[in-house]
């Protein structure tokens, strides 16, 4: 999916507000929970330099929650980047480039939907279904 759809299928499946908080930055866009405000994505076009791939040239990405046992276990994974200007351990950077598969993209998307929802606690019962999730995407 491009970035429109990904916006759209964000919008659709989840309910979600977003919204363009830096004015000069109109291609960034976050997408937040109805109900506490809470982040869960991050939608953003940024320079493949500012990733490390610098022959890449403008990339749209989304970055995402995750759980920290994740991350390590996807970075590196073909369209899955450390986190771009977020906290590293809690978040994961998605290029929307086709490189990540959508299936995988869609996972990691409602697992920060649900890391974010309100009166969300880390449970070991959420533990254990974000790293059996994580085992689907390996």
């Amino acid at each position: 999916m491009d970035r429109s759809e990904w916006k759209q299928y964000i919008l659709k499946t989840y309910h979600a507000v977003s919204d363009r908080p830096w004015p000069r930055h109109p291609n960034h866009e976050v997408f937040r929970h109805p109900g506490n405000q809470k982040w869960f994505a991050l939608m953003m076009e940024v320079p493949g330099e500012k990733l490390g791939l610098p022959e890449r040239g403008m990339l749209d990405i989304l970055n995402l929650k995750c759980d920290p046992v994740l991350i390590a276990s996807l970075r590196g994974a073909p369209g899955l980047l450390p986190a771009y200007h977020m906290n590293k351990e809690n978040w994961i950077t998605a290029v929307l480039d086709g490189s990540a598969p959508d299936a995988q993209i869609q996972t990691l998307l409602a697992m920060s939907y649900d890391m974010t929802a309100p009166g969300h606690g880390r449970t070991v019962k959420k533990r254990n279904e974000n790293q059996a999730a994580a085992a689907h995407l390996r």
